[in-house]
């Protein structure tokens, strides 16, 4: 690592290059944040450029890893879908009860194209405001929420 991180006395992150420069307000932004979010991560200026690459987080040294994932938790809200409690209608838009890693909610599917398909069995669905909820591996949810989740597929 050619590099040192470290927050400023305002909690933005600040980079420190190998010949000593100091960038202020740097932005970690993941690659692949669903299929593979330890692996790719670019550390972004505040004008847009790319200032660093990391191939592997766990390649990191403990303290700069644990700034990353303090600034990636603040930034990245994705919460994973758990169960589906109900759907108030199988046409869209539609009001859907869930549970969530993060707690119960309910969202608006506004269309069907909210749900997109990933890699493997794992879906995105993006509801009405722009928040994505993930479902890892739809098969292994309970036979219920499958069945209401099915309808829209």
């Amino acid at each position: 690592m050619d590099f040192e991180l470290e927050r400023n006395s305002f909690g933005r992150l600040v980079l420190i290059d190998a010949a000593g420069q100091r960038h202020e307000g740097v932005v970690p932004v993941r690659a692949f944040p669903i299929a593979a979010p330890d692996e790719g991560l670019s550390l972004i200026s505040a004008d847009g450029r790319e200032l660093a690459w990391i191939a592997r987080l766990a390649e990191l040294p403990a303290a700069a890893r644990t700034l990353l994932d303090e600034e990636l938790a603040q930034r990245e809200f994705v919460p994973v879908v758990r169960r589906i409690q109900s759907v108030s209608t199988f046409s869209t838009p539609s009001i859907w009860q869930v549970e969530t890693d993060r707690g119960e909610t309910q969202f608006v599917l506004k269309a069907e194209e909210d749900i997109r398909r990933l890699e493997g069995p794992d879906l995105l669905i993006t509801d009405s405001h722009g928040i994505q909820f993930l479902v890892r591996d739809r098969w292994a949810l309970d036979k219920a929420s499958r069945r209401l989740l099915e309808r829209f597929l």
